[in-house]
């Protein structure tokens, strides 16, 4: 037997796969979890939506739980272009993190996504640490690029809660262009560089 022509072994990490293939399995996997709820879509449901076979949705997505990270990333990349949002003109970088951020969360069916379980709250956790977060801190370079995106996360994360997840009276009856107004003086004070104390400075004096 000739075994010159193996099999080559599979890369780890989740595979990318055929990009239209994903993106009708995220689409009808979207459609039926808001239709459904999370608890009563199954990936057989979702397979048969998709039309393809339930063992690609587990070789894509590993899981029902990874199929809906998938669906809530998606909702997030879309709205939440970290690219976009970073890309534009410095000065106005505060605005266009509030409104990406009331975009998306003024969606309908994006909001009826989030309130289906304990899978939800992680994924909107994993994202804003691991892409927002993440990103903002290469973006904004320097010694105090962590605290600086740290805040920046902060309000924002404040923003969600108290405006969409757990309504403060005098918040939820804001437009998103007042919201913006109110909040973009304090990202703007927040993405702004730490000037150095006179503590820091004393420090740094004695090291050199």
């Amino acid at each position: 037997m000739n075994n010159s022509a193996r099999t080559p072994a599979r890369t780890r990490g989740r595979p990318r796969g055929n990009p239209p293939t994903r993106e009708s399995i995220v689409s009808a996997a979207r459609a039926l979890f808001l239709e459904r709820g999370y608890r009563r879509t199954t990936l057989r449901a979702v397979a048969e939506a998709a039309g393809v076979d339930p063992a690609l949705i587990a070789y894509h997505f590993g899981s029902k739980r990874g199929l809906f990270a998938d669906v809530m990333q998606f909702q997030c990349a879309n709205a939440l272009a970290v690219d976009e949002v970073l890309g534009g003109e410095p000065a106005t970088l505060p605005d266009r993190l509030i409104d990406a951020v009331t975009d998306l969360w003024e969606d309908a069916d994006f909001r009826q996504l989030t309130t289906q379980g304990d899978e939800a709250a992680e994924v909107l956790r994993e994202y804003l640490e691991h892409e927002l977060l993440a990103r903002l801190v290469e973006f904004l370079g320097g010694r105090d690029a962590t605290a600086r995106a740290t805040a920046v996360v902060t309000i924002l994360g404040g923003l969600i809660y108290t405006r969409y997840l757990n309504p403060l009276p005098t918040l939820a009856t804001l437009t998103p262009a007042e919201t913006r107004h109110v909040l973009t003086p304090a990202l703007r004070t927040a993405l702004a560089p730490r000037p150095r104390t006179v503590a820091t400075t004393r420090a740094a004096s004695r090291i050199y």
